[in-house]
């Protein structure tokens, strides 16, 4: 069987593309929702701790990390009209094993991202109702997303742009009040600088080794270049949508949580379960006590819902993708009338709830194994891009050379920068995924006509 990429046949309804449907400003809103406006909100105590309260820098280096993939995404946007990917992009950038190998890679992030999800909003929601097992709201997390999501692309950006309006509403209130504070001398010099830069505490080690927690925060450019076959205009859309949104996830990401940050007492730490709700906390002595339950319901039900609804839609394009290539079984090709990939939706629903029972108590090393498999994909995309536009007349040395290869190095060290867990879980998967290769690629070889 050919390396190359297997293009969706128009006639076959298993493996036709998905039709054209969202604008620019839809996928811009898909983008934001993915990444959420206040995504830090959720990892801020976990990043302070880590980083020794670094926490602007931390979010800054890892934009700039990110940025050489998004880069990457752009480009090979505009070249691949499909929606697989990173899985579709790196198999058209080398063959197809290697494009099974990132797809598998990302999902990993993919298959835990919606679990994570539903731990974080029961993580957020248990203080203010002690009396709800938290099952109960890791099961609301995984449902309410996927019975959306039955309703097709639309309706799900629909409902998303009610919930981004939400958020951004609560996001300016914290930042009114913190601006305020500053401007009436409430923090000191010292303060002010300490989020970015802290002689006392500096740590190269410290800061890169919360980089990847930071970086799952940016991770929502595999998700924008999936709506390739749904965005009018195509891959054009997708490549313009993906610069736009990180410049516009970085403001506000650098900016929350260096003006929370500056109200930390220096060189303290959040201890145990204080971590997970160091921004709530932090937060509501800044604006007041009545902020508490709306910062928390905000983030718990409003972004972390629709941040899962974002991310199971993006899970189920993806394997749906890799199953209309014959990468995955056939089964999972199935679509509705409202070209939902309704047995793929089903599966990341059912996997999702039952991670995250499994995993509700540890938090910090589901993130990390989260940003594993991103960041993975994110290398092996970067390799790609140097491949596919080798020898190419519209060749960019920066964008197609030295961008990925800056990426790429990056990224790997901020893999290599993180949780040790983490890393052996993630290891162990790619294996799996080797090995998964492997019995595929035999497996098309006895396909081949003699």
């Amino acid at each position: 069987m050919s390396d190359a990429l297997v293009v969706p046949n128009e006639n076959s309804k298993l493996s036709s593309k998905l039709s054209s449907k969202l604008s620019l400003t839809d996928v811009i809103v898909y983008g934001l929702l993915y990444f959420g406006p206040i995504a830090p909100i959720a990892v801020f105590g976990a990043i302070h701790n880590i980083s020794n309260g670094l926490t602007a820098l931390t979010y800054t280096l890892a934009a700039i990390a990110m940025l050489f993939s998004a880069i990457s995404y752009s480009e090979m946007a505009k070249h691949i009209p499909l929606s697989g990917s990173v899985y579709s992009y790196v198999t058209k950038g080398t063959n197809s094993t290697f494009g099974f190998m990132a797809g598998w890679s990302i999902l990993l992030d993919y298959l835990l991202l919606p679990a994570l999800l539903a731990i974080l909003g029961a993580a957020a929601l248990q203080p203010l109702f002690p009396e709800v097992d938290k099952t109960v709201w890791l099961v609301i997390f995984v449902a309410v997303p996927m019975i959306v999501n039955l309703f097709g692309i639309t309706v799900n950006v629909n409902v998303g742009k009610v919930l981004l309006i939400i958020q951004l509403v609560v996001l300016s209130i914290f930042v009114v009040f913190s601006v305020g504070l500053i401007a009436d001398g409430a923090v000191s010099k010292a303060q002010l600088l300490a989020p970015f830069y802290n002689p006392a505490q500096f740590s190269v080690s410290a800061v890169f080794g919360a980089v990847p927690i930071a970086a799952l925060s940016f991770i929502g450019f595999d998700a924008v270049s999936t709506l390739n076959e749904e965005a009018k205009g195509g891959g054009k859309t997708v490549s313009t949508a993906t610069m736009l949104l990180l410049v516009i996830v970085t403001v506000l990401f650098v900016g929350q949580v260096y003006l929370v940050s500056v109200f930390v007492p220096l060189g303290s730490t959040f201890e145990g379960a204080d971590a997970d709700v160091a921004f709530y906390t932090v937060s509501t002595q800044i604006v007041g006590a009545w902020f508490l339950p709306v910062v928390t319901l905000t983030n718990a039900l409003i972004a972390l819902m629709a941040n899962a609804l974002m991310s199971q839609a993006t899970t189920s394009k993806v394997i749906y993708c890799m199953a209309r290539d014959k990468k995955l079984p056939s089964m999972l090709t199935k679509l509705n009338r409202n070209e939902t990939p309704t047995t793929a939706l089903y599966l990341v629903a059912a996997l999702s709830l039952m991670i995250a029972i499994l995993a509700k108590d540890h938090i910090e090393t589901i993130v990390t194994m989260v940003t594993f498999g991103a960041l993975c994909a994110y290398v092996m995309l970067n390799i790609s891009v140097v491949f596919f536009f080798k020898g190419k007349t519209d060749k960019s040395f920066f964008k197609h050379v030295v961008s990925p290869v800056i990426g790429s190095a990056v990224l790997c060290y901020a893999l290599f920068s993180g949780n040790v867990n983490a890393q052996f879980v993630g290891i162990a998967w790619l294996v799996i995924g080797c090995v998964v290769a492997w019995i595929l690629k035999g497996k098309q070889s006895l396909e081949m006509p003699v």
